[in-house]
């Protein structure tokens, strides 16, 4: 068996490919759902928790500024760990793939926070004057005058890192949630074969290639009001 012969049959060995083929899609499927659940909320308390800061209360902004600054310097890693393995010695026991969407879902919080914060401070002050002098209250002058031009502005940052927390669901992996490089260790641990390595790694490619060629899409379409 020359070179090029062994490196196909170890990376790429049909076999083993179309036997592990049907626990890939199922492990691609978990990833999918569980990074549409983890931008959902992240993005979502987020928002608003960016919205609840524009309203100046102090004790409020101090818990708010607490949480991101929290969420974005502990790794992830640390914080499932905790939660999975620490909080059922308190009698609360949460499945993996809550856990994993959670965690994951308060860390990007903490960066889309931070981040549409950034755009609501960016809006010129007259333009908040003049939404109040047009008889609009402070909630009505955030949400139609303030709001869409802070998200619009923070659609590429936001996007960016939803790219880089979504990838963060191979840490369901040490918490035996059955994503895709779970299924991937799995099947190259039972067939001795880096195989199914390969197929996870054709796998995110596949999954998360569309969001990073949409993040360069929104970087160019939106760069000129950055």
């Amino acid at each position: 068996m020359d070179g090029l012969q062994r490196f196909i049959d170890t990376f790429f060995n049909r076999a083993v490919f179309a036997r592990y083929l049907p626990d890939m899609l199922a492990g691609v499927w978990n990833t999918i759902w569980l990074a549409a659940a983890v931008i959902a909320l992240g993005v979502a308390l987020g928002l608003i928790l960016a919205c609840l800061r524009a309203y100046g209360n102090r004790a409020l902004n101090l818990l708010i500024v607490i949480f991101a600054d929290l969420g974005r310097a502990l790794p992830p890693l640390v914080i499932i760990l905790i939660m999975y393995f620490g909080l059922p010695g308190l009698g609360i026991r949460l499945s993996g793939p809550l856990v994993l969407i959670l965690v994951l879902g308060l860390v990007l919080a903490a960066f889309t926070e931070e981040i549409f914060w950034a755009g609501l401070t960016s809006i010129p002050r007259g333009q908040w004057e003049a939404g109040r002098a047009t008889g609009l209250g402070f909630t009505r002058t955030l949400i139609f005058i303030a709001l869409p031009q802070a998200v619009q502005m923070a659609i590429p940052p936001v996007v960016n890192r939803v790219l880089a927390i979504s990838k963060m669901t191979a840490l369901g992996s040490v918490i035996g949630v059955s994503e895709i490089l779970s299924v991937a260790s799995t099947a190259q641990s039972f067939s001795g074969s880096a195989a199914p390595l390969t197929m996870g790694a054709i796998a995110y490619v596949i999954v998360f290639l569309p969001l990073v060629v949409l993040t360069r899409l929104l970087e160019r379409r939106f760069a000129w009001r950055i």
